[in-house]
């Protein structure tokens, strides 16, 4: 183990590689090689995110410019992350948000009819002008029919990039998805404020205060679009492989790892493989049991993460990963525009032979627009699935018992 002074390193990419020998700063030390491994191979990387990453501001601060980098396939986090992403945009609402004590008088702050999130507040009209936007704009033509969540989301982000422009604020994560044809998935898209604003439609044209409300949610179509992804993945990406960033747990973690059992413990497709790269950042310990805690390793078990390499490839760190995302996406940003700059002197190809993993770090910007490719790519699926066929239906049989 050899390290280097604090005062002799000039980058990130030195600080987190020379500067962080043991304990908790090795874990980062090892998700920070691990992510660079990834992204040098080219592997394209799924995140998943929980926790209010939005009303906080740190889409903006970190999410967006990784985002932007085309490394992410696509994004599992919660209806309330695509809800709150919305408040900024909101006709004089662009610094709606600002900063409170965590232990403070929530009671005082009730009277003043502020809303907390940690050490985040906003006043509850925010919340009102969010509802009234949101109820105002299910109401439209293109959203009377039955669609996927992906493409729910991404006419929602549409039309909160048009809110952002007219307004003059920066772009959110769902305008920037929609920009990038990056897909966004919510695993529990009942648990969080949109959703809620269309069960109030639903409500009032049960209630016959209004005659039409006909948007529904293709739960079956949006996790076949995931496997769809994951096939696309291993069979027809550069890399032939997956990873996964997963930032909180919770739902949009599992979501992020089911495609692998979807594909093969059910629909009996051959050759299907895990992530093999799988870093998370979680808060739990690992001893609660639960699924937001669990390592990598368990997943290996359920053929989620690749059985043959998570050694070397897979890390889990118990952190609050607002802590240390902004260190992690700040040193690869750095790698990237090094490798830009050594590209501009020498060449692409020159520098590539040189240093490999540039080839992986100067991917495209534009990504990969998995949003613009699903239709293909979910009739690619279906026809692997077809040819599955006799397996399939032997797989329904079950001796089931009398009808209780």
């Amino acid at each position: 183990m050899r390290t280097r002074r604090v005062d002799e390193i000039g980058t990130f990419d030195e600080l987190l590689r020379n500067c962080l020998p043991a304990f908790g700063g090795a874990y980062l030390r090892r998700i920070y090689g691990i992510l660079d491994a990834a992204i040098g191979m080219g592997c394209p990387l799924t995140v998943a995110v929980a926790g209010p990453v939005t009303v906080s501001g740190q889409h903006q601060a970190w999410l967006i410019p990784l985002l932007e980098t085309g490394w992410v396939a696509y994004v599992s986090t919660t209806d309330a992350v695509c809800y709150h992403d919305g408040h900024r945009a909101l006709p004089g609402r662009g610094d709606c948000v600002f900063e409170v004590p965590i232990f403070g008088d929530d009671g005082e702050l009730r009277e003043q009819r502020i809303i907390r999130v940690a050490d985040m507040a906003f006043e509850d009209d925010v919340l009102n002008d969010q509802d009234r936007f949101l109820s105002a704009l299910l109401q439209r033509p293109e959203f009377q029919r039955k669609m996927s969540g992906t493409e729910f989301r991404y006419k929602l982000g549409l039309w909160y990039g048009a809110m952002e422009k007219a307004s003059g604020v920066p772009a959110g994560l769902l305008s920037t998805c929609a920009r990038m044809a990056i897909p966004v998935f919510v695993g529990a898209p009942g648990d969080g404020s949109v959703f809620l604003n269309s069960m109030k439609l639903w409500a009032m044209r049960e209630a016959g205060l209004i005659e039409r409300h006909d948007l529904e949610l293709d739960i079956h179509l949006e996790v076949f679009e995931s496997c769809a992804f994951h096939y696309w993945g291993l069979f027809e990406s550069d890399a032939k492989a997956m990873g996964t960033l997963i930032l909180g747990g919770g739902v949009p973690k599992n979501f992020n790892l089911q495609p692998e059992p979807a594909l093969s413990q059910l629909l009996g497709l051959p050759d299907i493989r895990g992530y093999l790269f799988d870093v998370q950042i979680v808060s739990s310990p690992v001893t609660d049991g639960s699924l937001s805690s669990c390592f990598p390793a368990e997943a290996v078990t359920w053929g989620k993460v690749d059985k043959d390499h998570y050694q070397q490839t897979t890390e889990s760190m118990q952190c609050d990963y607002s802590i240390v995302l902004p260190l992690l996406v700040k040193a690869l940003l750095e790698n990237r525009d090094r490798y830009a700059r050594m590209a501009a002197e020498m060449g692409e190809e020159a520098l590539f032979e040189k240093e490999p993993k540039a080839r992986g770090y100067l991917r495209p910007r534009q990504g990969y627009r998995l949003y613009d490719r699903r239709a293909e790519l979910v009739e690619k699926l279906k026809a692997a699935v077809r040819e599955q066929g006799p397996w399939l239906m032997e797989s329904v049989r079950f001796p089931l018992p009398p009808a209780p």
